[in-house]
Order: C-alpha cells, then structure tokens, then sequence
C-alpha cells in the first residue's frame, strides 16, 4: 500500500478505535474509573504493569486491587497501615504475587511522599532533545528498584530498554498519561513528555500487522522492533505517531487482520 493510502487507511482506523467505546473492554478502563491525577496514575500504572494475557481477567484483576485500596490508590499508598496492607496478602495475578505489590507500593509511597506526580519518575533521565523515551524508561527502571532489599523476583515486572524488552506494557502507560484526549481514551495529562517522543507499544499482534504494511522489517520483536516502527510511523505523523497503536491494536486483536 502507497503512504498516502497507508496513511488514510490507519488514520480511518485510529478514528475507529480511538472512541469511547473502546474503553470498557481494555485495561484503560481501569485509569478512567477515576478523576485526581494521582489516583489517574496509580491505577493505569497497575493496570498496565498487568496487561498481560486476557483482557478480562486483566481488568478484573485491576479492579480487585483498587477495590483493596478503597477505590482510592493515591490515600491508600500514602496512609496506609499495616492491618491496611493485610487486605492485600492474598493478592495475585498470574506470576505478580504479594511480594511483588508489597514492593510496589512501597516504591510509590516513597516517590508521592516527595512528589505531587508520577510523571518526575519518567522524566529523570530524559531530555527535551531526546528523540524518544528510551533514556527516560531506563532512568525509571534504576530508580524504581533504588530502595533497599528489593525482592530479586519484583525486577521481572519492570521492562527496560537496556536489557532489550519491547516494554510495551510501559510505553502503553505513557500513552495513556501523554498523549491527548482527542478520543475519550488516553489522559493527557502529562505535560513535560511530548506525544512525538513516545514509542509505540508493540507485541506478537501489532508486530504481525506492522509487517502486513512493511512498517517492520525486522524478524526479532525487541526493543529495536519498537524503535523501528515508530520510526516508520513518525513519517505518517511526525508530532502524534503513537495514535496508530489504536489502528495497529484494533486491526490485529480486534479484527485478527
């Protein structure tokens, strides 16, 4: 297909997708069931750190644990108590287990003790001129496992780019939190990270569509893959090329194109 036409056709299916009805059925849903920014960003945080495998059970699992926290994650992390913390023991989705959550709140109580959003964890080490987030998602990784006696098993539920993953769970966090909400669906409610800077999210779905449109060359699905499509889909749209993570995921999950 020509660019031109390329090009019309994921921008008809981006406007497809890219609607409130997309919401209910995706792990997005689980950020929209609030309004504060913080609890915004706890919620997609864990939703996203969780988006893998079925769809359903992803989301009722997120539920699950924002109905532990008292359907209010940013007071819940900053104030709660260890009988609090009891409530969450028996939690587990797929290999994230009570070690792991422990963990993770505790990182978020350090970091919302000291900052208003969770935006300053990805912006660490990233710069203005910085092409993409790849510094800014690897400064995240390091800082996130900065605390004392970090369980060796927590480390798998955090991607980074440094050790080749895709962190395509992460990158799809970013677009909920950077990119506008011209549709209903992402947030956009970080200002210091522009769209033009965030890579798309990428797995075996997206990959095999991306390759359907000569938008991937490359057989291995890494983070160099992620790079090299959202390279390709800059030249679709420079300033906004993330938005075709809606044609590419619709087109593959949703259709099975």
């Amino acid at each position: 297909m020509k660019q031109p036409s390329l090009r019309d056709f994921l921008n008809r299916k981006t406007e497809e997708y890219n609607q409130p009805a997309f919401i209910k059925d995706d792990p997005v849903c689980i950020p929209h069931l609030f309004t504060q920014q913080a609890d915004i960003e706890i919620a997609g945080f864990f939703g996203a750190v969780f988006a893998w495998g079925n769809r359903t059970i992803i989301i009722k699992k997120s539920r699950e644990l924002m109905q532990a926290m008292d359907l209010a994650p940013h007071q819940f992390i900053l104030q709660h108590t260890d009988n609090d913390l009891k409530k969450l023991l028996s939690f587990k989705h797929r290999t994230f287990n009570t070690t792991d959550l422990l963990y993770f709140i505790e990182f978020l109580k350090f970091h919302y003790s000291k900052h208003a959003s969770l935006e300053s964890a990805f912006t660490l080490g990233l710069e203005k001129d910085d092409e993409t987030t790849e510094n800014g998602l690897a400064r995240f990784h390091h800082y996130f496992f900065s605390l004392e006696d970090v369980p060796a098993r927590t480390r798998k539920h955090i991607a980074t780019p440094e050790k080749n993953s895709t962190c395509k769970r992460l990158n799809m966090f970013l677009r909920w939190m950077v990119r506008s909400n011209d549709g209903g669906v992402d947030f956009g409610i970080w200002k210091n990270i522009s769209p033009a800077q965030l890579v798309c999210p990428i797995d075996v779905h997206v990959a095999r569509v991306a390759k359907r449109f000569n938008l991937l060359p490359r057989k291995q699905i890494d983070w160099q893959a992620a790079i090299d499509l959202t390279i390709h889909l800059r030249k679709l749209d420079p300033l906004d090329p993330v938005k075709y993570d809606f044609a590419l995921f619709g087109l593959g999950v949703v259709e099975k194109f």
